[in-house]
């Protein structure tokens, strides 16, 4: 079963947590040993308001992608 979750800072430790569909699918309760997965999904938010300045209209941008893709 894969699902997305959010890591959060617990004391010392970084903590996830699993939905409770997902523990009551595969019956798990406390002290059961599990198996996951990690994988970083990603995450472009760090774009958020970095072209602010950008006065191009989308014409222009697709006119410089296919001179890009020409070259």
């Amino acid at each position: 079963m894969e699902t997305e979750v959010k890591a959060r800072k617990i004391g010392g430790s970084i903590a996830i947590f699993i939905p409770n569909s997902i523990v009551s699918k595969q019956r798990i309760s406390p002290d059961d040993k599990i198996r996951i997965r990690v994988e970083k999904v990603n995450d472009l938010g760090f774009l958020w308001g970095k072209l602010k300045g950008e006065k191009k209209s989308t014409q222009e941008i697709m006119n410089e992608i296919d001179q890009g893709e020409d070259e």
